[in-house]
């Protein structure tokens, strides 16, 4: 999760640069068909077309669905806030995946996990504050990306017991790649340079080795015990932030930020305290 955390700072780092000049269904469309042929390439060869066999084929669909809502809203709203503030409130989610897996997954919540989950939406209220810069419609489309991501990792989780790791990567990417390619014609805008075009094909490769990250750390231990290591995703976008678009968060999009993480790293650590071994 660590490893994906990194590979996704990058990754958005390039979507707000290209943004500004490419549409963002067109960079959607590069990342989420990139993702698809890379971890083709990457698996077909030694897994064969059995790696496409699902049990669960409704379920990985419905991911890949709700991979590619989560891309087009955060791309979108890459577009129009700053990197550290879109990431700090796309870490709901894995405060949303704690309280999805009690009806998705049957895990049981106390009270007590209620209200830390609680508190990480006051760190989403400080940050979108009223009367500020981050309180607009762009906000709106982060917190969407939240809630289309968490289930989307409580699904993998769901289906991490019968699927490969490799399975669930592949199929991510799968109804997003087909439904782009047939938008895209519509928006398309020629890359002017071969930077962009670097750009555009890198996404795929540092999305799909997010993803597939994703997938390992999902098979390998619950959920929301893993879900808060992707906070390392915080330092990475506001550090490349800074040294790309020589941006800072302000104060309270810090003060949000911290309530958000902490609540999440406790949610992670009392979840451990509850589990002492993985089933």
């Amino acid at each position: 999760m660590c490893m994906a955390a990194l590979l996704f700072s990058l990754m958005n780092t390039l979507v707000k640069f290209l943004s500004s000049e490419l549409n963002s269904l067109q960079i959607v469309w590069a990342r989420t068909l990139g993702h698809l042929l890379f971890m083709a390439a990457l698996f077909l060869p030694r897994g064969g077309i059995g790696i496409l066999k699902t049990s669960r084929p409704g379920v990985q669909l419905l991911r890949s669905l709700l991979q590619i809502l989560s891309t087009v809203l955060y791309f979108t709203a890459l577009r129009y806030m700053q990197m550290a503030e879109a990431t700090s409130i796309s870490f709901l989610a894995p405060l949303l995946v704690t309280l999805l897996a009690a009806p998705m997954l049957g895990e049981k919540i106390e009270p007590s996990r209620l209200a830390i989950v609680s508190l990480g939406f006051v760190g989403v209220i400080i940050i979108v504050r009223p009367g500020s810069e981050v309180f607009q419609w762009a906000s709106l489309l982060v917190l969407g990306s939240s809630a289309c991501y968490a289930t989307y990792q409580v699904l993998t989780r769901k289906i991490s017991g019968t699927d490969a790791a490799e399975t669930s990567a592949i199929y991510s990417a799968l109804l997003g790649a087909i439904l782009t390619s047939m938008v895209v014609p519509f928006v398309w805008t020629t890359p002017t340079s071969a930077l962009q075009v670097v750009m555009l094909l890198s996404l795929g490769v540092l999305g799909g080795l997010g993803h597939y990250c994703v997938a390992c750390s999902m098979f390998n231990a619950p959920a929301n015990i893993v879900s808060p290591f992707q906070y390392l995703q915080l330092f990475g976008a506001v550090l490349l932030g800074y040294l790309v678009f020589d941006a800072i968060p302000d104060r309270y999009t810090w003060i949000g930020a911290a309530l958000i993480v902490a609540t999440g790293l406790y949610l992670g650590w009392s979840e451990t305290k509850r589990r002492p071994r993985m089933a």
